[in-house]
């Protein structure tokens, strides 16, 4: 039995919303639904979209969780909202007060990092939620036409999560094949011009240039090789990986600015020992250190606590706008913080051994900072990209290498992916123990 009424909520709300309003605080709406905890596990596995496409790896994602659940191996969030325009919250019927009061301030930070950070000026939050509806119909026509099926739908959606977050990470700006074609003949012709001969075949070839975008590269280069119902989910699936990289961007700044908020929120809103207690309890929970890897709660609320400490609160502000979790712990995190935070290297040995690699001393905290910048944000997520396609059709793939190792087994899976997307041979190159090698 909850220890809370909706009017209770209401109320609260109201006062979070004033507290966050006179600090400059500006964020979408939000609309919070009440939910137990097994629908919050369905929320879970639909990243919190209250329509989205079916697929058996949601179904999939939703019964481990539960088993995990139930089995007390594993917990649920305490919150979940989406980027969307007003900004989708969930509540858990199951949270106490408190709980349910920290998490309202907490969402406040969440959706006004959504509408004011630079990395989601482009993610169409007042659009995104009948966008999924839509492409969730649209799927469902797929599976449900004769001549198509639901076998062929989601072996198809197989391939392309195979692709996931292989596209546009940098919101650099991508050239069309027509545009690069006009550059090399521009460049050709100045080389020409100062008496420098070039074959001029090259300017025939299949891609004239690198191609990082790998959802873009099907659909432009390839799109005679699929139907076009395959090129609508194509654009479904391109459409959702640029929908959800600002967020693997910006997790620990994102969680960081939601904490720092609600922490400062709380402290104004003068609550009774038996609220203050438990909130204070669960937030130093929250951003604590985790023993063996990154807690971004933690990492953020440091970085923007230095920041108010150093510079201002109006500081805070701008880098809540300008910065990706790479560039705020490029700039603010120093040899002191890095020791500070107890932030260390480690390798793997072949049987999963764990062996600290390097800790945070005067000699070597660079080295710890910069093996932390490789693994945070999309630097977690091995870069591969089309490198050529041959003249016998074989399509050249490259894992831009960065001292760290391709998981064999599941590259060698996503190379079988991309084969059924090629329709031909494809070829992925990476390094191993220093030398070139063909998966």
């Amino acid at each position: 039995m909850s220890d809370w009424s909706l009017e209770q909520l209401k109320e609260w709300d109201d006062k979070i919303c004033e507290v966050a309003r006179k600090y400059g605080l500006d964020w979408y709406s939000i609309d919070y639904e009440i939910c137990d905890y097994y629908e919050m596990i369905g929320h879970m596995s639909y990243h919190g979209m209250p329509s989205y496409f079916n697929h058996w790896s949601f179904g999939k994602s939703f019964e481990r969780t539960h088993f995990m659940y139930n089995a007390g191996a594993e917990g649920l969030p305490y919150e979940l909202i989406i980027n969307s325009d007003p900004s989708i919250a969930y509540l858990m019927r199951q949270n106490e007060l408190f709980l349910q009061i920290l998490i309202m301030a907490h969402c406040v930070g969440h959706s006004d990092f959504f509408k004011n950070n630079r990395c989601f000026k482009d993610t169409d939050p007042k659009n995104v939620v009948s966008r999924m509806r839509n492409a969730k119909k649209r799927i469902q026509s797929y599976v449900e036409d004769p001549n198509i099926g639901i076998d062929e739908v989601e072996k198809f959606i197989d391939n392309l999560q195979a692709l996931s977050f292989q596209t546009n990470r940098y919101g650099i700006p991508r050239k069309s094949k027509g545009d690069i074609r006009k550059e090399e003949i521009e460049r050709f012709n100045k080389l020409k011009d100062v008496g420098i001969k070039l074959d001029q075949k090259h300017l025939d070839g299949k891609l004239l240039r690198p191609d990082y975008d790998l959802f873009a590269f099907f659909q432009e280069y390839a799109s005679e090789k699929f139907k076009d119902w395959q090129l609508d989910i194509f654009d479904i699936m391109h459409r959702e990986s640029l929908y959800f990289i600002p967020q693997i961007k910006t997790k620990i700044l994102n969680e960081g600015w939601a904490s720092f908020w609600h922490y400062k929120i709380l402290n104004e809103l003068n609550l009774t020992d038996n609220f203050h207690i438990p909130f204070l309890k669960l937030h130093n929970a929250v951003v604590k250190p985790h023993i063996g890897g990154l807690n971004p709660y933690h990492i953020g609320f440091y970085i923007f606590n230095k920041i108010e400490r150093e510079h201002g609160l109006q500081a805070c502000f701008e880098a809540r706008e300008i910065h990706d979790d790479v560039s705020a712990c490029r700039i603010f995190l120093d040899e002191e913080d890095i020791r500070e935070l107890n932030i260390f290297s480690f390798v793997r040995g072949k049987h999963g051994e764990v062996k600290v690699s390097e800790v945070a001393d005067e000699d070597d905290w660079e080295v710890v900072k910069k093996e932390m910048l490789k693994n945070i944000g999309v630097g977690s997520i091995p870069q591969i990209f089309v490198e050529r396609i041959e003249k016998d059709g074989t399509l050249v793939l490259k894992h831009e290498y960065d001292g760290r190792d391709l998981d064999l087994d599941h590259a060698t899976k996503v190379v079988g992916h991309v084969k059924d997307l090629w329709k031909d041979n494809v070829r992925l190159y990476t390094i191993l123990e220093s030398d070139v090698w063909e998966i």
